[in-house]
C-alpha cells in the first residue's frame, strides 16, 4: 500500500474496503446437466481460498455478496458481509436471464454511502451459460455511468456450449474490464471449479496489491479436479 495511506493511532495502516460481488446466472437453463449444482460447488470451493488470500493483504477489508438473476435480480443476503464471515447459499435455477437488471442493481449499490473515496476498486464476477433476456446494454450503461462501476474489475466465466457462442462472447467481452482476462470458458465441472477459484483469487490479489495490475499468468488458469459429489458428469 502507498506510504501516503492514512494510519490509525499507533502507526497501523488503516484498511481500505474492497467489495466483491458475484453475478450469478440462476436461469432455468442452468438446471440442465447439473450446471447449477456444479456452479454452487465451484463457488463454495473458492471461498476458503479467497479467505486465505485476503489474510495476506491486511490493508484491505474485503466484503462479499452475490446477485442472483433469473426472472429478476436479487441480492443473496441483505448486506455485504465480511469475507471472513461469508458463507455461500446455494442458488436454485429457474426463470429467464435478467442480467441487465443485475448490472443495474450492482451499479445502484456500488456508490456512496456504501463506497467512499478510499475504497479499492470493486470486483464483479459474472458467471452465465447464455444470453440475457432483458436489456443488457441499458444495465451495462447504468453500471459504467457510476464512478465505482467504471473503476470495477469485471471478470466473466461462460458455461457450456451456449456460453461459447459468438453472440454470448460479445456480451461477456463488453462486460469485462480492460485489466481483466478475456471471458473464460468452462465446459465441464472440473474446469469450472478450477477456473472460478483461479480467476477469483487472482482478481483479489491484483486489486489488493497496488498498483492495480493484471497478473502475468491471466491466460494460464490452474485447474483442479471436480468435487467427488458431481457424479459421472464430465461434459456439458
Amino acid at each position: 500500500m502507498a506510504d501516503s495511506a492514512p494510519r490509525r493511532p499507533g502507526g497501523q495502516v488503516a484498511s481500505r474496503p474492497l467489495h466483491f460481488v458475484w453475478l450469478i446466472d440462476g436461469s432455468g437453463s442452468m438446471q440442465a446437466q447439473g450446471k447449477m449444482r456444479a456452479l454452487n460447488d465451484a463457488i463454495r470451493t473458492a471461498i476458503p481460498a479467497l479467505q486465505l488470500t485476503a489474510r495476506d493483504y491486511p490493508e484491505a477489508s474485503v466484503f462479499m455478496n452475490a446477485i442472483r438473476f433469473g426472472d429478476e435480480a436479487n441480492w443473496m443476503v441483505g448486506r455485504l458481509t465480511p469475507l471472513s464471515e461469508f458463507h455461500w447459499q446455494d442458488i436454485e435455477a429457474g426463470g429467464l436471464t435478467a442480467l441487465g437488471a443485475a448490472l443495474t442493481m450492482a451499479g445502484d449499490a456500488l456508490q456512496e454511502p456504501l463506497i467512499r473515496g478510499r475504497a479499492l476498486p470493486p470486483i464483479l464476477f459474472l458467471v452465465t451459460d447464455g444470453l440475457p433476456t432483458d436489456d443488457f446494454q441499458a444495465g451495462l450503461a447504468h453500471l459504467l455511468a457510476k464512478p465505482w462501476g467504471k473503476k470495477s474489475a469485471r471478470l466473466a466465466v461462460a458455461i457450456g456450449e451456449d456460453g461459447a457462442t459468438t453472440e454470448a462472447q460479445e456480451i461477456l467481452r463488453a462486460f469485462t474490464s480492460e485489466e481483466s482476462p478475456p471471458p473464460l470458458q468452462a465446459d465441464d465441472p472440473g474446469t469450472l471449479v478450477g477456473t472460478i477459484r483461479w480467476a477469483a483469487v487472482n482478481a483479489l490479489k491484483s486489486v489488493c496489491a497496488p498498483p492495480l495490475r493484471r497478473p502475468a499468468d491471466w491466460t494460464a488458469p490452474r485447474l483442479v479436479p471436480a468435487p467427488a459429489n458431481l457424479g459421472e458428469q464430465t461434459e456439458w
